[in-house]
């Protein structure tokens, strides 16, 4: 039962989605095991920016005592990561996400987002424009201009560095997967950094799969997955970018969809939600939804089968969205426990954001910097060489950090590194 709908109790935001999502603020126990989750309240020290001191936001907003045009209170909802770490460490099971988002979509109404967030959504709505902005990355970064730019103060380098770290790290030499032709078959949601910046990561990703013996089949018509658009609160923009992906998904009959972008793959599987109420296109979204899977998730179910090694001091951040949102935690480990030769060192506090959130480190710069150098500090104290991930925005992130902080570890994605290691045997091997 929605907040609005509650007997006695009057709601200043009727028919709004934070309204028809407000029952999820009843979960709420005010325990307190949210704050040290909570990256934004750990960096800021300020219960407006934790999530129980969101949550009562929220209810002052329903109940008309917070106005939904004020800027100062909509900052607390734009400061908040949206890593959904809360939701992991919540007991009485708050939906945080769901209620965050709807809160964003409510406030959206009332008040215009920032200029570089419109900028950066209309690009990634539409098809031509992102290509040439991602064209025009790709020729940026082949001069580059992005690295030598990057070894400038943080605060100007940044984005440069990011564009920097997006070239591949560990070039793979050619090697022939061992293909099962009677396998499942998959397929794969491209993306658009994933195909745009990182080409060859999505090109090993297949090559991977098809050694442990899966068939990728190609699905057209694929459009940008829409998780940032939801995650901002322009929800239209992302139900549309679903459709084709629904259509595409459904038309080219695989077993499963994957996905090695974590936080694609979490707005995949809830792409039911997305679609609440829409008796069309909530069957369509869910039939999908239950076929989508991590590429890690792939990987474990058939083993994964063992590479060459690979000499290297590695550890594991945890994408938000795989951690907290899609509740995956081993399934990575199986991947790096196949590739002989690596030591594993744990991350303290690997379940913490990077501060990348999407485009939040491009419009909250602050903020994801203070956040970020927590990250950087933890990963230094592994002593590792190499800082594995599995999402596009957490090895910009991480990457451009790690390059601006001179530190000597680098960014690398879990399937790069276990492409290098099935490149390194050079033979197909049994499990």
């Amino acid at each position: 039962m929605a907040a609005a709908e509650h007997p006695g109790t009057p709601c200043a935001l009727p028919g709004t989605p934070l309204a028809q999502a407000g029952a999820g603020l009843d979960l709420c126990v005010h325990c307190g095991f949210c704050l040290q989750a909570c990256p934004t309240y750990l960096a800021l020290d300020n219960e407006n920016d934790s999530p129980r001191g969101r949550l009562v936001l929220m209810r002052g907003l329903l109940a008309g005592d917070l106005d939904a045009a004020d800027d100062a209170v909509a900052a607390h909802f734009d400061r908040c990561l949206g890593c959904r770490g809360c939701e992991t460490a919540c007991p009485s099971g708050v939906p945080y996400g769901t209620l965050l988002e709807a809160t964003r979509t409510t406030l959206a109404a009332s008040r215009p987002r920032p200029f570089a967030a419109r900028l950066i959504l209309g690009t990634f709505r539409h098809p031509l424009l992102l290509r040439v902005a991602l064209a025009v990355a790709r020729v940026v970064r082949g001069t580059g201009l992005p690295a030598l730019l990057a070894r400038l103060p943080r605060q100007v380098s940044f984005p440069f560095a990011m564009l920097a770290s997006t070239r591949r790290a560990w070039p793979t030499a050619p090697y022939t997967p061992d293909a099962d032709a009677t396998g499942p078959t998959v397929a794969l949601l491209t993306g658009c950094v994933m195909e745009g910046l990182y080409t060859e990561t999505n090109r090993a990703t297949e090559r991977v799969l098809a050694h442990n013996g899966y068939r990728v089949v190609p699905v057209g018509g694929q459009r940008c997955c829409g998780a940032l658009h939801a995650h901002a609160g322009d929800v239209e923009s992302a139900r549309a970018l679903a459709r084709a992906n629904i259509a595409a998904f459904e038309a080219s009959g695989a077993d499963y969809v994957v996905t090695n972008a974590s936080g694609c793959g979490s707005l995949l599987k809830e792409y039911e939600h997305l679609f609440a109420g829409d008796e069309t296109w909530q069957p369509r979204a869910r039939q999908v939804a239950s076929r989508a899977r991590d590429v890690s998730e792939l990987l474990a179910a058939r083993g994964p089968r063992r590479g060459g090694v690979v000499n290297a001091v590695v550890t594991w951040d945890a994408p938000c969205h795989l951690q907290h949102a899609q509740r995956i935690t081993a399934a990575p480990l199986a991947v790096l426990g196949a590739i002989p030769g690596l030591r594993v060192v744990p991350l303290v506090d690997s379940d913490h954001c990077c501060g990348s959130a999407g485009i939040y480190n491009l419009v909250e710069p602050d903020t994801s910097n203070r956040v970020l150098d927590a990250k950087l500090a933890r990963i230094e104290a592994t002593g590792a060489d190499v800082v594995v991930s599995s999402n596009p925005g957490c090895l910009m992130q991480l990457g451009a950090g790690l390059r601006t902080g001179q530190h000597r570890a680098q960014a690398i994605h879990l399937v790069d590194l276990l492409d290098a290691a099935y490149a390194a045997e050079g033979s197909p091997h049994a499990p």
